[in-house]
């Protein structure tokens, strides 16, 4: 995408990302966080949660693959910021996902001097918002 054919408020699209307990093992895996929230349903409840939740960062890391595949460089992101509002709950199950993450992008500002585009993502589970404020600073060619 060329920095001149952007303007503020168009969609650079959306996907669902299907979330299972298997995934958040891998992840553990990978990222060494092997919180028992993550994967204990028992205890995952008995700190008051509703169940297993999906780590914070994989949630951060689904949502700004949308960027990175609009970008069509995963080094043109620049800078990437988000509050978590929500926990994602990913239920036990064989026959579907335990979790549905659905995100969108629109491009949120732009700044002709640095050539750089802010896209603003809507991450939502369950009917609602999971990270509120998730912002993408890409570098455009």
């Amino acid at each position: 995408m060329d920095f001149a054919e952007l303007t503020v408020g168009q969609e650079i699209g959306s996907r669902t990302v299907e979330v299972t307990r298997a995934d958040l093992v891998k992840y553990a895996g990978a990222s060494g966080d092997f919180n028992p929230i993550h994967w204990n349903e028992r205890f995952a409840t008995s700190v008051e949660l509703p169940g297993v939740i999906a780590h914070g960062m994989f949630t951060m890391g689904a949502a700004v693959q949308l960027v990175t595949d609009w970008a069509g460089d995963p080094g043109a992101v620049s800078g990437y910021q988000t509050r978590f509002t929500k926990p994602v709950p990913v239920a036990d199950t064989d026959l579907e996902p335990g979790a549905l993450i659905e995100v969108a992008g629109v491009v949120g500002a732009l700044d002709a001097e640095n050539s750089t585009a802010r896209i603003d993502l809507t991450v939502t589970s369950g009917g609602q918002k999971v990270l509120m404020k998730a912002q993408a600073l890409v570098k455009m060619a």
